[in-house]
């Protein structure tokens, strides 16, 4: 059983990323676009670009999420999105209150940990950034010699 569940290990590191990319993704999408309900505290509006930190997170979100969505260059992307999700767990929400189910800092608190989990794994498999090593890796391999007859 443990055989076949390591087995299965990439992929659900993969689905887990596309998972974890896409809800961030939509993050974004909704604070800088309005759409999906918008940003928080906007009544279904976009924030004001250049606001700091919100729209600056949204951008970090949209970008980011994408990246990780797509396994491309996941793991800086991912470090990028853990970092910021800290900041804005440390910086916005635990100064209100000390716990995240008081504070409403839970989705930073989750996101921040899920990213840096991203950041030491990798993508897993699904990913644009395993595509592009194989390709890499079968162009550096040298042309087999033809053979004389």
């Amino acid at each position: 059983m443990t055989g076949r569940l390591n087995s299965a290990q990439p992929y659900a590191l993969g689905l887990y990323r596309i998972v974890v990319g896409l809800l961030f993704l939509c993050h974004g999408a909704a604070s800088l676009f309005g759409v999906l309900g918008g940003a928080k505290g906007t009544d279904g509006g976009t924030l004001e670009a250049g606001t700091w930190p919100g729209w600056y997170a949204a951008v970090i979100q949209l970008v980011c999420g994408g990246l990780v969505l797509l396994g491309l260059g996941t793991r800086a992307a991912a470090f990028l999105a853990a970092g910021s999700m800290a900041y804005a767990y440390f910086k916005v929400h635990q100064p209100t209150a000390l716990w995240p189910m008081e504070n409403g800092g839970e989705p930073a608190a989750m996101f921040s940990w899920a990213f840096l989990l991203l950041v030491f794994t990798g993508s897993g498999a699904f990913g644009l950034d395993r595509l592009l090593a194989k390709r890499s890796t079968q162009e550096r391999q040298p042309a087999a010699e033809p053979v004389a007859v």
